[in-house]
């Protein structure tokens, strides 16, 4: 992957080289850090790369630091723009991903929250595909089940948190299968590795709800707009038993990274006839072209990066 040119560090943009912690540092010893994935998109016909959403994205990044006792001096519009400031910087034109993180940057031994330093960082790297086979994905379900609210915030993007979606995620793909998918500890879906899960069954775009250790993802709430407002298809939100993904006529997987991604088969059984169903085909379309802000009535969740730019 090509290293970022920049980064927001200790308060100010800094040539990458330059964004570098001690080895004692808190959260890489006990990964007592929050993240979020932010993606931009590139509109050739633009010009323009957009930003997707980053006000909900930067309201979940203080939603989580407020679960781990983390301030950070910023607000979610603050936020905003000092990722336009380095999106700017870099210069990019194609689609990017954008990585902010807070973290405790103290440099001590000790297992705690509280009186602790919190450090901001965003960068950003060019980013196409997470799940390179997205058309007709293989999934299994993990032997790994998801970490429960009372044990790790289940909502929150905890840097700790994620030694779980690893396990999920090597052992799937060292399987053969291209991604998995999770159990809560009750044996209802919960998601996939990093990524919410749908189902169509019955004429019903049906997913877990925030109460099934999900994280709140904001491709989640999108597509479940878009499939209200544009589909036109029921949305059910409630608990999925794991043998019904067995006979749904549909399935995808959402995420910033992931976007949406069709799963065609489950544990080597065809989801419905084993090709990307007509529901998640219309919805890969009406996502693409509203985070690259083709659809004037989504406009309002793109950003966009160059149009104010300053030529100095």
């Amino acid at each position: 992957m090509t290293l970022p040119n920049y980064a927001f560090f200790r308060g100010k943009i800094v040539p990458y080289s330059e964004a570098k912690v001690g080895v004692m540092t808190h959260a890489l010893n006990y990964g007592t850090a929050i993240f979020g994935g932010v993606r931009g998109y590139w509109n050739e016909a633009e010009e323009e790369l957009f930003i997707f959403r980053p006000h909900d994205h930067f309201q979940r990044l203080l939603n989580s630091a407020r679960m781990m006792l983390m301030d950070i001096p910023f607000t979610r519009e603050q936020l905003t723009e000092l990722s336009i400031e380095l999106l700017q910087k870099e210069g990019h034109r194609q689609d990017v991903y954008m990585r902010p993180m807070a973290y405790f940057a103290d440099e001590i031994i000790g297992v705690k929250l509280h009186d602790l330093k919190t450090e901001v960082t965003i960068f950003s790297v060019p980013f196409d595909k997470y799940v390179s086979n997205d058309t007709g994905a293989h999934v299994t379900f993990s032997s790994w089940r998801r970490v429960d609210d009372n044990m790790i915030p289940a909502r929150a993007k905890v840097a700790g948190a994620y030694v779980n979606t690893a396990f999920v995620k090597t052992d799937a793909v060292r399987a053969g299968f291209d991604e998995a998918l999770v159990l809560g500890q009750d044996g209802h879906i919960s998601e996939g590795s990093a990524e919410n899960i749908f189902m169509v069954r019955n004429g019903a775009l049906i997913t877990p709800p925030v109460t099934d250790n999900i994280l709140e993802g904001i491709t989640r709430a999108s597509i479940l707009e878009l499939a209200e407002k544009e589909v036109g298809i029921p949305v059910v939100q409630r608990s999925i038993d794991r043998t019904e993904v067995y006979i749904a006529d549909e399935m995808f997987m959402t995420g910033t990274a992931a976007q949406v991604t069709a799963i065609t088969k489950v544990d080597h059984r065809p989801v419905g006839d084993g090709q990307m169903g007509p529901v998640t085909a219309k919805l890969r379309k009406l996502y693409d072209d509203a985070v690259r802000g083709r659809l004037p009535k989504y406009r309002d969740w793109n950003y966009p990066v160059f149009e104010k730019m300053v030529v100095k």
